[in-house]
């Protein structure tokens, strides 16, 4: 009898702690998540399984190994649906730097403090200090993110990658959306 309570203890605990994951999102977000998701559920049953990730990564180019797979559906707790797809996100997302951290790591190219840092200035610090991002990561970034007249706006970079943003606050940014942002490499991993 106290193995069926501890059961029903620990399943209240994750129905808890995933139904709370969609207060870490704003609307937008979870609205991104959605579309996300049904892209990656080919068999548009609601979970995504092995072969909805083995059809998402060849559709990428991809020829992933049964055993990454596996793996990589192990690090969800029981089947891939909606919410769960959201609590894994939330759980990685929770590791990303603070955003005044971020700011901060701006900030060490503009010592004027003028909220933007020259868009070459900034190709050819990601391409040559630190972690060394190919042109084409970098191009990858630099779609749809805050640039005008040459200059990279990070502070609405920054807020756009840590809350999302919504098409009319940057016009001219594109669909945040469309926009992939690859594992960002902090500028302050730059040695200068």
């Amino acid at each position: 009898m106290a193995s069926t309570k501890t059961k029903r203890r620990a399943r209240n605990r994750t129905q808890r702690y995933t139904s709370n994951v969609f207060s870490m999102f704003t609307e937008p977000q979870i609205n991104e998540f959605k579309e996300a998701f049904s892209m990656i559920d080919s068999t548009k049953d609601g979970i995504i399984d092995q072969n909805d990730l083995e059809e998402i990564f060849r559709s990428l180019g991809k020829t992933p190994t049964e055993e990454y797979l596996r793996d990589m559906l192990s690090q969800a707790r029981g089947q891939i649906n909606f919410t769960m797809f959201l609590t894994l996100f939330g759980e990685k997302m929770m590791g990303c730097d603070p955003e005044e951290t971020i700011l901060n790591a701006f900030q060490c190219f503009d010592p004027d403090g003028t909220g933007v840092i020259a868009e070459d200035r900034l190709r050819e610090l990601m391409t040559t200090m630190g972690d060394r991002w190919t042109h084409d990561k970098v191009d990858e970034l630099f779609h749809g993110a805050p640039i005008a007249n040459g200059n990279f706006d990070y502070k609405s970079f920054t807020r756009m990658i840590m809350h999302g943003q919504d098409e009319e606050e940057n016009p001219s940014a594109g669909t945040p959306g469309n926009t992939p942002i690859p594992n960002v490499v902090s500028p302050a991993t730059a040695k200068t």
